[in-house]
């Protein structure tokens, strides 16, 4: 992060204006800067990026989730296509289970009854 600017001959010529001793003056201008170097503060360039940053990753995630739905959709489809063709073998074993039952009743009464 960069520095915050501090103009120091301002501030010591600020403070002499209002009665403060010159060596006085300095040496707050002195414990000012100091701690402005010692801060880790952001400034207005900082978060201007760092939003840059987040649209630029949200940009990203709403793309890489457009895509996950788009694979989904493909392959619940491919998943229904395959129930489909479950679900038509289904009603063909049905039918002929069916037909086979039939076919056997007709013989066991045929053998008992001689009809």
């Amino acid at each position: 992060m960069p520095a915050v600017t501090f103009d120091t001959l301002k501030f010591v010529e600020t403070l002499k204006e209002a009665g403060v001793p010159e060596t006085q003056a300095k040496a707050f201008s002195t414990a000012v800067r100091e701690s402005h170097e010692a801060a880790d503060v952001a400034t207005k360039g900082d978060i201007a990026d760092l939003r840059h940053e987040m649209k630029e990753m949200e940009t990203g995630l709403r793309h890489e989730i457009k895509e996950l739905e788009l694979r989904i959709d493909t392959r619940f489809g491919q998943i229904d296509a395959r129930f489909e063709k479950v679900h038509g073998e289904m009603l063909l074993l049905r039918w002929m289970l069916g037909l086979l039952v039939a076919g056997v009743a007709s013989l066991v009464l045929k053998a008992f009854f001689g009809v």
